[in-house]
C-alpha cells in the first residue's frame, strides 16, 4: 500500500509569487489550517518541496 501524506497549509499566500500560489491550490488547500491528505509521489514531493515554506506534512 502506497503511503499517505497529510498537507496542512500553515502559512498565507498573500504576498507570495503566482508560481507559489498555483502550487498550493493545485494541491488543494485554499485556507490556513486546511488539511488535505495526497498520495506520497514524487510530483506531490516535488510540489511541496516548492512551497514548503507554507505548508506542513506529516506522513500518515
Amino acid at each position: 500500500m502506497a503511503k499517505k501524506l497529510e498537507i496542512t497549509l500553515k502559512r498565507s499566500v498573500i504576498g507570495r509569487s503566482e508560481v507559489q500560489k498555483a502550487t498550493v491550490k493545485s494541491l488543494g488547500l485554499n485556507k490556513i489550517s486546511q488539511s488535505v491528505v495526497r498520495e506520497d509521489t514524487d510530483v506531490v514531493r516535488g510540489m511541496i518541496n516548492k512551497v514548503s515554506h507554507l505548508v506542513a506534512v506529516k506522513e500518515l
